[in-house]
């Protein structure tokens, strides 16, 4: 159990940590200034500075505070789910999900406006597909699909495993 609140701590200060390096480098390089977008990975990853105030695709741009609420209220679940960690998986989950929402509860407070910098664009930097997004956003998504296999899998935070009779349940990992 002391082995997954552990990790769980790691990971959630790793992601916190390379969330707001990330945001300090962009906002240092590209706001304020007439600079290009820049170029990562030809044809497919560029940096690009925007702000968002609302949530993905810019939804709920008036509704900064009551976002800021929610990812709180996320931020203290998780807290107290964490004391029942056993399993390395939930861990490593709850953990990016923990360093993400924190990420951006950050910039919602302290940044002007209270928008999260946003500054990775997918395959055109000037009308990407899909939304411009930052770390903690990618770390939020990746540790919401890991807790969703984790659920499906039977595996809980607990450590222990549900069996397919659903009845019995074996220690994880």
């Amino acid at each position: 159990m002391r082995r997954g609140r552990w990790l769980f701590a790691l990971i959630a200060l790793l992601t916190l940590a390379a969330d707001i390096a990330s945001k300090l480098a962009v906002v240092g390089k590209l706001e304020n200034t007439d600079h290009p977008p820049i170029e990562v990975i030809p044809n497919v990853l560029y940096f690009v500075h925007t702000r968002n105030t609302g949530a993905a695709f810019s939804m709920g741009e008036s509704y900064t505070w009551v976002l800021t609420g929610v990812a709180l209220g996320v931020i203290i679940v998780i807290i107290r789910f964490a004391r029942k960690l056993a399993s390395s998986g939930w861990a490593v989950a709850l953990g990016l999900v923990l360093g993400g929402a924190f990420g951006n509860v950050i910039d919602r407070l302290f940044r002007e406006g209270g928008g999260v910098v946003d500054f990775l664009a997918i395959v055109d930097p000037f009308d990407p597909p899909w939304p411009i997004f930052n770390l903690a956003d990618s770390a939020l998504c990746v540790g919401v699909a890991i807790l969703v296999f984790m659920e499906l899998t039977g595996r809980r935070i607990d450590g222990t495993r549900v069996t397919k009779s659903g009845s019995a349940k074996s220690k994880d990992d």
